[in-house]
């Protein structure tokens, strides 16, 4: 079967001046991701490299790039989970690492947890040899203006949120992966959707894999990886499963988001509800990319 990568940039009223960035920054990963796959990657290895390739994106609020805390600190959660055996590894409040998605990859292939938090993460993170870096390197100059801008506000102010991949390989084999800075001004020690099973991501081989993009409390109300694939299992396509959810978050707790879908068969989808979501797909030698509502371009993935 054909191997099939889906990659997001977050899920928000994205500003027509990082548009152009925002896809091409999709892009990029997606073949990134695809390059992996193509030389007999596992679904596991294309989507931590596809959201390694994010987080290293200062464009984007993951890793590199990140959205500051109310203390004007960089707090990082990330998951990654493996479909074929629903190993799982997540990071939350982590600071000062580049790539939190390998983080919760070590958690998930090294210790006999699924999460670690805060300063037992970062703990961990030396124990095994990750690079740390100062809050300066990993924070833009935009993002440092607009934390100045926001700060009086008590309430986190949405910002440019989280990155995601879902993939399927040769094998049939599934996994998805998530990693995100979080809310601007967001309260210390606040932990959104995205490293917390069934909500930021999920993947199992029965259904599909699924990475989330969003409100945060939203989507952990109403565990949304989770819910559409048990629309999945009820026999839903993944684009209906994928609007099914997204439109029962709405209506039942006013949230939006948007979230990218591959089912084993290679199947796909990326459905939004916010203003403007980035995505790319590497799907049978084929890119096929968007950012606004029912926008589908394509070119060829080899160029």
């Amino acid at each position: 079967m054909s191997a099939v990568l889906v990659v997001h940039g977050g899920a928000w009223a994205i500003p027509d001046e990082m548009a152009p960035a925002s896809v091409d920054g999709v892009k990029a990963a997606a073949r990134h991701g695809a390059s992996v796959l193509k030389s007999g990657g596992s679904a596991l290895d294309a989507v931590e490299a596809a959201v390694r390739a994010l987080e290293d994106n200062p464009i984007f609020n993951a890793g590199h790039g990140a959205t500051l805390n109310v203390d004007g600190e960089v707090e990082l959660d990330a998951i990654i989970v493996d479909g074929r055996t629903l190993a799982s590894g997540a990071v939350s409040c982590v600071t000062n690492i580049a790539n939190p998605v390998s983080l919760a990859r070590a958690v998930m292939e090294k210790t006999s947890h699924v999460m670690l938090t805060g300063k037992g993460a970062n703990q961990f993170a030396e124990s095994i040899g990750i690079n740390t870096f100062p809050t300066d390197k990993l924070v833009t100059e935009y993002e440092k203006k607009e934390w100045e801008k926001h700060k009086k506000y008590i309430a986190g102010v949405m910002a440019h949120d989280t990155v995601g991949a879902v993939a399927v390989d040769c094998a049939g084999n599934v996994a998805c992966a998530t990693s995100t800075g979080g809310i601007r001004n967001k309260m210390v020690g606040r932990v959104g959707d995205s490293p917390v099973i069934g909500c930021g991501g999920y993947a199992d081989n029965s259904s599909g894999a699924v990475s989330c993009t969003g409100h945060g409390e939203s989507i952990l109300k109403v565990t949304l990886a989770r819910l559409v694939l048990s629309h999945v299992e009820q026999e839903k396509s993944v684009a209906d499963a994928s609007q099914l959810s997204l439109q029962y978050m709405s209506d039942r707790v006013q949230g939006a988001g948007g979230t990218i879908v591959v089912a084993p068969s290679g199947q796909w989808a990326a459905t939004f509800t916010t203003e403007r979501m980035a995505w790319a797909a590497a799907v049978d030698g084929e890119l096929w990319f968007g950012i606004n509502p029912e926008e589908r371009l394509k070119e060829k993935l080899s160029q």
